[in-house]
């Protein structure tokens, strides 16, 4: 008599995982709540009642992690979409855009610094057409002037000509 053992094949805890965009996006949210929590280290939390500056981003790093854990666990439980190859068009992108943005807004404000970030950032995408960015790029810099500057009344320069204008 033949006794027939199932044997685990090869692999078989490569497959524990499975689902693993969940499983990486569930680390992805919990590595930037551990972060969160690290750079409101210094902040005091304060209570319900008089609530510190950093309750706030205290809570959003425990829900954020929270969202975490709970996609590392459905990636265990339910089959999910393998990981892909990444592109790294999107983030040099936005990384680019961004560093334009803080080493302009000081200089020759937002009224150039806000175009050339939303320009920059978007050739993230190869379905980028420029006259719809262009377009996008001067509506969101008129609504972000509109809402940092008069809204918020936050001290950030509109437009800068050295030793010209400064508004």
């Amino acid at each position: 008599m033949a006794h027939h053992e199932e044997r685990p094949a090869a692999g078989t805890a490569r497959h524990l995982i499975r689902g693993p965009q969940n499983f990486a996006a569930g680390l992805s949210l919990i590595g930037i709540a551990i972060l969160a929590f690290w750079a409101s280290s210094d902040l005091t939390q304060g209570s319900l009642r008089a609530m510190g500056p950093g309750m706030l981003p205290r809570t959003i790093a425990t829900l954020l992690a929270l969202c975490g854990l709970i996609l590392v666990a459905i990636s265990f439980v339910k089959d999910g979409e393998a990981l892909e190859r990444w592109n790294l068009r999107g983030p040099f992108f936005v990384c680019l855009g961004l560093l334009a943005f803080a080493a302009t807004v000081r200089t020759v404000g937002l009224a150039v610094a806000g175009p050339l970030l939303a320009i920059i950032s978007g050739f993230a995408s190869e379905e980028t057409r420029i006259k719809e960015l262009i377009v996008f790029a001067i509506a969101m810099t008129a609504f972000s002037i509109g809402l940092f500057k008069y809204g918020l009344n936050l001290p950030i320069p509109v437009f800068i000509i050295p030793g010209v204008i400064y508004y």
